[in-house]
């Protein structure tokens, strides 16, 4: 469960703590997961002006996850999509994370520091639970935007990594309180291994629901933010990425953010499916896939 912070405790959580919680897995004081007030919605957002991400392939790939059932950490099902993912990326790899599981990973060489775009692919274990947008939408777009970047001609261009994140999700039985320690355990993972690597950070998570509001959390980088916004306003969806600011949520763009390297989190918390069997394909969109998927594309591009 995703916790979300006041504005105030996550300043003082980004200082020393927040630090040693990203090299070492420090617990960080937060709040649970209550509170969500819906955000005002444009009526309509306009589709995007190009037309570089393959919206339809991106669903279809939601679908093929869909179709394989619940996916937590370290399942029969989770193993089979890793398969699936390391062959679609770009130098696909497995990276180990600790307790049996693994990231997938991929790049396109590049000037350091790298640009990191990321998704988790597992989803919560709940009796039911396929994760279409919960996992399936950020991680689909990753893999879009992944044969999308690998297309370009990229000299002088910073190196772009792909992680698709295992163990995003805490385990059964934990209380979510303890969401810090328990969850995000590919992000920590891949943070203490390569955070003098990284130069810039882009999170995808819970992107693909109908009528999409992309607020900025507040532990995401204002400066970073800036720039994804003005590449949404350039692509013509600036109408999904409304002014307003919302509170901090821990997701897998913290470890990150706690070492000091900038770092957005794409996501549109207000989902009355959140973590319910009632996240199924249905509820996900392949015209939010399009707008997120065109406006991390320009933003990558511009970098």
């Amino acid at each position: 469960m995703r916790a979300l912070v006041a504005a105030l405790i996550l300043q003082l959580a980004l200082g020393a703590a927040l630090v040693a919680f990203a090299v070492g897995g420090l617990p960080v004081l937060g709040l649970d997961g209550g509170g969500r007030a819906p955000l005002p919605r444009a009526a309509v957002v306009a589709a995007p002006h190009v037309n570089r991400f393959a919206a339809g392939r991106a669903y279809a790939e939601v679908r093929y996850q869909v179709s394989l059932g619940p996916r937590p950490a370290g399942s029969v099902a989770s193993r089979r999509l890793a398969t699936h993912l390391r062959r679609l990326l770009p130098n696909g790899a497995y990276e180990p994370v600790g307790g049996g599981l693994r990231n997938v990973v991929g790049r396109l060489p590049g000037r350091r520091p790298a640009v990191l775009i990321g998704a988790h692919y597992d989803t919560k274990d709940i009796p039911g639970f396929v994760g279409a947008d919960d996992g399936a939408a950020g991680t689909a777009a990753v893999l879009e935007l992944a044969r999308t970047l690998s297309r370009d001609r990229r000299p002088g261009a910073p190196e772009v990594r792909f992680v698709l994140f295992d163990g995003e999700e805490s385990p059964p039985g934990t209380a979510d309180a303890n969401f810090v320690d328990a969850g995000l355990r590919g992000s920590r993972a891949y943070a203490r291994a390569h955070r003098h690597e990284i130069g810039r950070v882009i999170v995808l998570d819970l992107i693909g629901q109908r009528g999409l509001a992309l607020p900025r959390e507040r532990g995401s980088d204002p400066r970073l933010w800036a720039r994804l916004r003005a590449a949404a306003r350039r692509v013509g969806v600036l109408g999904a990425f409304p002014p307003a600011s919302r509170p901090a949520i821990y997701d897998d763009h913290t470890p990150f953010a706690a070492a000091g390297i900038p770092a957005v989190d794409l996501i549109d918390f207000d989902y009355p499916p959140f973590h319910t069997a009632a996240d199924r394909l249905d509820r996900v969109s392949a015209a939010s896939l399009d707008i997120v998927g065109e406006t991390v594309l320009e933003l990558v591009r511009g970098l």
